[in-house]
């Protein structure tokens, strides 16, 4: 070994989105003059720079390199300790490759963000919004989730009541609204809530919603009904009040007179005429047969319509894969800008284009054999503060077998960024994979059944980048 290294400090502590500085003497104790490459290995190499990255160390010296270190503030920053090391290769003796190893402890951080959808739901009896939470911190969350609104005029059922996300994970949380009293007549009102997101030892994070309740019946049929009453009773006192009295005038002048009136007789009926039988016109020789010599007449073929072939869907791949296969089989197909809709691809298949940089606009998805989809797109947000794109709304679903949308691909729709997707009633498992542009394939996530939550995530948050591909299996 004709090396010798030292790092200082062995072990260092930094902040996501801050940085930190390791010093890592080398020193030559081989006998002839040699230069050194520096490369930094391990999970958070991608942070790491090496200044510089090449040293030209004399016999007997000690030469210094700076190791810095930038994790980011994301989810991908995993807090707790986490172990590096660094690549020292000679160029004169590269079989003495050294790799000295040290351990970086990335401080936790909490970030949370939430969002309403719809934020605004409308019903006469309840209301169904649903809470999506997003763990945008480098630790789990733990929280409980609780409704509220003023003058207590609705009740709350939220399921789960209390959601454990993990670093850089989505949950949904369902929420039925009910009002404590029905309007059977009148206009809508609208009735602000608060959701509230507790965490242990924090303030509440309130997320505000509107419910609109309807009316059961509209306003102007019941001042319809009350005018149409009020009438009808004006009419039948007026009725009873002001009823003619018919008496026959010609009656009491003959009895007046003593004459009796008596029974008319019976008139005799004219015959009637027995009409003449119609004559029949003579019978006429059909026109001879257009044999196409001569040159008259509107009678052409008409053009046939070219028909235009039906297009193939997930639904319609997913049925003939479940003929041919039994059991559960997930099937789905992307909008890719500038490229239209992909052939529909099946049970861990590629849906999309992979390093073309053409974002996927839409997804269409469709289950056999899980009870059903549904899933909401995560988008662009051109307004975006925070450099995170947004949820579009509203959530969708399908039963198996049926075709199940989200995103859009009408014109000027925003870039899909990612998705939440479940099966079924959430006992059903469902695993992800997506190729994000400039990070290429992201690792294979499943959600947990029996969890509680029953959704997974996949794709990026950051507004910047785009969804290129996808793959599913159930």
């Amino acid at each position: 070994m004709s090396l010798w290294t030292s790092l200082e400090p062995a072990s260092a502590t930094v902040d996501p989105g801050g940085s930190t500085t390791v010093r890592l003497r080398v020193r030559n104790t081989g006998d002839v003059v040699d230069e050194y490459r520096f490369e930094p290995v391990g999970d958070i190499a991608p942070w790491t720079t090496v200044e510089p990255q090449t040293l030209r160390i004399y016999p007997g010296t000690t030469g210094t390199v700076e190791l810095r270190f930038a994790p980011p503030r994301t989810p991908d920053a995993t807090a707790g300790p986490n172990p590096y090391a660094v690549r020292i290769t000679p160029t004169e003796h590269p079989e003495a490759t050294t790799v000295p190893e040290g351990n970086l402890t990335i401080t936790p951080f909490t970030e949370i963000r939430t969002e309403l959808v719809p934020p605004t739901v409308k019903g006469r009896f309840r209301g169904r919004p649903r809470l999506a939470v997003d763990n945008l911190g480098n630790t789990k969350l733990t929280a409980s989730v609780s409704g509220s609104d003023n003058g207590d005029q609705l009740s709350y059922d939220i399921h789960p009541s209390n959601i454990q996300i993990e670093p850089g994970r989505a949950a949904f949380v369902k929420t039925t609204l009910k009002p404590r009293q029905i309007i059977w007549f009148g206009s809508k009102e609208e009735r602000p809530y608060t959701l509230a997101v507790q965490r242990s030892g924090t303030v509440p994070l309130d997320v505000e919603g509107t419910y609109v309740q309807r009316g059961f019946l509209p306003g102007w049929l019941a001042t319809f009904l009350g005018v149409f009453l009020a009438l009808a009773i004006t009419f039948v006192m007026l009725w009873i009040a002001y009823k003619p009295q018919v008496r026959s005038a010609a009656t009491e002048k003959l009895q007046e007179a003593g004459v009796s009136t008596l029974p008319p007789s019976p008139s005799v009926s004219a015959p009637v005429p027995t009409p003449p039988a119609p004559t029949q016109a003579p019978e006429q020789s059909p026109p001879p047969a257009n044999d196409g010599g001569g040159g008259g007449g509107g009678g052409g073929s008409e053009e046939k319509k070219e028909s235009k072939a039906p297009e193939d869907t997930a639904a319609d791949a997913v049925t003939r894969l479940a003929a041919e296969k039994s059991g559960r089989h997930i099937c789905y197909r992307a909008y890719v800008e500038g490229d239209g809709w992909t052939d529909p691809a099946c049970d861990g298949k590629t849906a999309g284009t992979v390093d073309k940089g053409k974002p996927i606009k839409k997804l269409n998805i469709a289950v056999s054999g899980t009870k059903g989809t549904a899933g909401s797109a995560f988008v662009h947000d051109p307004a975006s503060t925070n450099g995170r794109g947004h949820y579009n709304a509203p959530w969708s679903g399908a039963p198996d077998g049926v075709d199940n949308y989200i995103g859009s691909r009408k014109k000027d729709a925003p870039d899909m960024l990612g998705f939440v997707i479940n099966v079924g009633d959430g006992t059903n498992r469902i695993c992800q994979t997506a190729h994000v542009r400039d990070e290429g394939w992201h690792g294979l996530g499943c959600d947990e059944p029996g969890s509680g939550e029953g959704f997974i995530f996949g794709g990026t948050l950051t507004n910047s980048l785009w969804l290129e591909a996808v793959r599913f299996t159930v």
